[in-house]
């Protein structure tokens, strides 16, 4: 991966580690078990999806 700059490479590799600890389950939200894994992501990166 031949990243621009140290910020975009340090973020992918903080989106990378988030999708593992959905898998792992190393997480708590209200109501997870019903989201997706796609929803699991946009809420804990804090990202708002459209409807």
């Amino acid at each position: 991966l031949n990243f621009k700059s140290f910020r975009s490479a340090g973020s992918v590799l903080a989106g990378i580690e988030l999708m593992h600890m959905i898998r792992k389950g190393q997480f708590a939200i209200d109501g997870a078990d019903a989201m997706s894994f796609a929803d699991q992501f946009s809420a804990l990166a804090g990202i708002v999806r459209p409807v």
